[in-house]
């Protein structure tokens, strides 16, 4: 009775693991599809070679046939038309210098810094609950909303806060904006010039984008008077532009430096948090409040031919995309007096479809610039057959993983991200330097694409010809593309930058929820 109970269990274990094995998914179709498409990109990518192949071999038994006659007959024929080998000969030198003379200006990445508060600034979740109390402007619901937000943000619990906002009351004024602004700015730019060599008065273009803050003088201005730029300095100051401007003003400095030859353009990129914080309860606006943290960068380009060995990058595409001339994008981050006359920026609930109808315009100009043939074929052959033919098949996203080795996306919040991850079907190694930068800094505006591509140098991941896709949203509302190719492998035991000391600790496991305790 015991053998017939026991292979009763034994049949009926069997047939439960036939049915969850029968439930899994088919692996090995899965592998052969992954292994048949890599085949396709690399016959489509090959093809020219393909072709040349046998060309070549053509040309070269024709050439093997040539006798010494031939040669000899080829020259007297040349001897009688003089004219037209120095006419041709002329030509081909004079297109030549054209080329030369109006072809883009190679664009080189120096270095760059990204700047790290000290530990006294450091502001954990619970800290700034605390502070949020002590405000005492914040209704118990709006605590709690806030509360929710941050268990839920992804951020981690050493992010920097203005001194200002950590005191107790707090102390926003121009006085404390300008003191943070100085810390960010001097900070990220001292680095910077240490670690390259140059002198400041070396630097021809300066261009700097804040937000948020935009005193009189200029952040620019701070800049010329603290290092003493010389007098004819190209200087310009980006103002409301949002979390993408770090992009925006790397295409400008590559405009300029179109124009002016040996020159060194110096990028600042930062937000200024004293004078935004929102002391207000419209939850529209109380969100910036608990993302956005204190950070920036500081980036040194050149178009000298003889910096292309010292530098890191070179900048290969910069693609910009404005929705600014439909409503709904324009109005989805605005910056406005709420009920009660307390200045905030509104997020609204519209701004994950704007930031998708944005990012769509983007890659779609961005992908035939850098997709390899063989996913434009696809691509091309999937809208064919939608628009034309009018199939009912799935658009086909292009795998851009084919065409970037790394991407830095903005972290502008965990929403963001999970979105991108999914559309673009990147892999949590692809997404960690942007998540880690959100957990380990916060949302330090357009400054953070920097801190992503800073995470990937030390964790060793830059490796000489590896293309970077950077990606950044911002107000307006924009999408804006950079792509850089690495010129060098960069060795992280040289380098120095925000990650070097902590890098060994991440990636760490970020919960979906993170309890914050009451104080």
């Amino acid at each position: 009775m015991g053998d017939e109970n026991n292979k009763n269990s034994v049949s009926s274990e069997t047939a439960r693991i036939s049915v969850e094995v029968n439930n899994l998914p088919n692996f090995l179709q899965s592998i052969r599809l992954k292994y048949v498409k890599l085949g396709y990109h690399y016959l489509i990518s090959n093809a020219m070679y393909l072709f040349l192949v046998p060309v070549l071999g053509v040309l070269c038994v024709h050439v093997m046939t040539i006798s010494v006659d031939d040669l000899i007959q080829l020259l007297d024929k040349l001897k009688f038309n003089l004219v037209t080998v120095i006419l041709c000969s002329a030509l081909v030198v004079f297109l030549g210098t054209l080329y030369f003379m109006t072809r883009p200006r190679k664009v080189y990445l120096v270095d760059f810094s990204c700047y790290k508060p000290k530990p006294d600034v450091m502001c954990s979740k619970e800290v700034f609950m605390e502070r949020s109390k002590q405000a005492g402007v914040f209704t118990e619901e709006n605590l709690a909303f806030q509360k929710k937000i941050l268990e839920r943000s992804g951020l981690g619990q050493k992010t920097y806060f203005p001194e200002a906002l950590l005191r107790v009351p707090a102390e926003p004024n121009m006085a404390e904006a300008r003191k943070e602004a100085e810390m960010v700015m001097f900070g990220a730019i001292d680095e910077l010039l240490a670690k390259t060599g140059v002198k400041a008065k070396d630097i021809g273009i300066l261009v700097v984008n804040c937000s948020l803050f935009n005193p009189t003088p200029s952040l620019s201005a701070m800049i010329v008077n603290h290092y003493k730029l010389r007098g004819n300095v190209m200087s310009y100051n980006l103002g409301g532009m949002g979390c993408s401007a770090g992009l925006i003003s790397i295409d400008l400095a590559k405009q300029l430096l179109q124009v002016n030859p040996n020159s060194y353009a110096l990028v600042v990129s930062m937000e200024n948090i004293t004078l935004n914080w929102y002391f207000g309860n419209n939850r529209s606006m109380l969100v910036s409040n608990c993302i956005f943290r204190m950070g920036g960068a500081a980036i040194l380009l050149s178009n000298r031919s003889s910096d292309r060995r010292r530098s890191k990058y070179q900048l290969i595409h910069t693609v910009r995309t404005h929705k600014g001339a439909d409503d709904r994008s324009y109005g989805c981050v605005f910056q406005e007096e709420d009920e009660k006359k307390e200045i905030g920026v509104a997020l609204s609930k519209d701004l994950m479809a704007v930031a998708g109808e944005a990012l769509k315009t983007n890659i779609t100009t961005l992908g035939p610039l850098v997709l390899p043939m063989s996913e434009q074929l696809l691509f091309f052959m999937t809208l064919v057959a939608r628009k034309i033919f009018k199939m009912k098949i799935k658009p086909y996203i292009p795998d851009f993983k084919l065409a970037f080795e790394h991407f830095c996306i903005h972290a502008g919040g965990r929403a963001v991200l999970d979105e991108l991850e999914k559309n673009l079907e990147l892999s949590q190694w692809h997404m960690e330097p942007s998540r880690m930068t959100l957990y380990r800094f916060g949302n330090t505006s357009s400054s953070s694409l920097w801190y992503e591509l800073a995470y990937t140098e030390a964790k060793g991941r830059i490796k000489k010809g590896d293309r970077t896709w950077q990606i950044a949203f911002g107000s307006g509302f924009k999408c804006n593309s950079a792509v850089w190719r690495a010129l060098k492998t960069v060795n992280p035991a040289k380098e120095k930058n925000p990650w070097m000391d902590e890098v060994h600790e991440f990636p760490v496991e970020v919960p979906r929820i993170v309890t914050i305790n009451d104080s």
